[in-house]
């Protein structure tokens, strides 16, 4: 139930309830607008798949920014990695970081794999959580070892590849939502999409070889945090 409605609301037709569940829907699981369309449909609430999609645009993004300003000071330990994707028939670059709870600091959609995109990636890191990391973990990619030199010499940089497990394995989200969404449509599609998939994720993200009342726990935690968040308690 809602106590008192946030002025994000105004002006919508549908309950808060409503577009707080379609949007945890969308962002939680791989499903595409349509499935979502007809989940609600089940329940008996007849939202068009393109109404989904503009609440995921802004309340996914306010929704995002809300639980970054509520996260704790993450990790000193950053895991770097890049994977090809492909936009529009054009191959493009997404570069990660993620600290070594394995939550996700930034994503970044470059068209280059060099020295000058590492730099950047390196730089909105360290203007959005304002301090450098104890170390830095890449892959072998030189442009990373280049780009640490020049933005932060004294950072520890550790390059193997059997190290970055947790940045590699960040992606594979990525990887599913791709096939279900059929290809990213341009770099800012991705920007945006993932700026707010890859925070809502790691509020519900599963403990790793939990007991089941662990699990229970944790998931009644993140509904907690996702009422703070939204202003909107999970309907049963």
């Amino acid at each position: 139930m809602t106590t008192s409605r946030d002025p994000i609301y105004a002006g919508y037709r549908y309950p808060p309830e409503i577009i707080c569940y379609a949007v945890w829907l969308y962002f939680r699981y791989p499903l595409s607008l349509r499935m979502v369309e007809e989940l609600l449909a089940a329940r008996g609430i007849e939202v068009s798949y393109e109404t989904v999609r503009q609440w995921g645009l802004k309340f996914g993004e306010v929704f995002a920014r809300r639980i970054r300003q509520r996260a704790p000071q993450r990790g000193d330990k950053w895991h770097l990695d890049e994977v090809v994707i492909t936009i529009a028939g054009h191959k493009h670059w997404l570069w990660r970081a993620v600290d070594q709870q394995g939550f996700v600091l930034d994503v970044l959609v470059q068209s280059r794999r060099n020295t000058k995109a590492a730099r950047r990636l390196l730089r909105k890191l360290l203007k959005k959580q304002g301090r450098a990391p104890r170390v830095m973990i890449t892959d072998k990619l030189r442009s990373y070892g280049a780009a640490k030199r020049t933005i932060m010499p004294g950072v520890e940089h550790r390059q193997h590849k059997g190290l970055n497990n947790r940045a590699e394995n960040s992606h594979q989200p990525t990887r599913r939502r791709e096939r279900i969404m059929k290809g990213f449509k341009s770099p800012r599609h991705v920007q945006r999409f993932l700026s707010t998939h890859d925070q809502i994720a790691h509020v519900f993200s599963r403990p790793p070889l939990a007991s089941a009342a662990t699990v229970r726990s944790a998931r009644t935690q993140a509904f907690t945090h996702w009422a703070e968040v939204t202003g909107v308690a999970m309907a049963a």
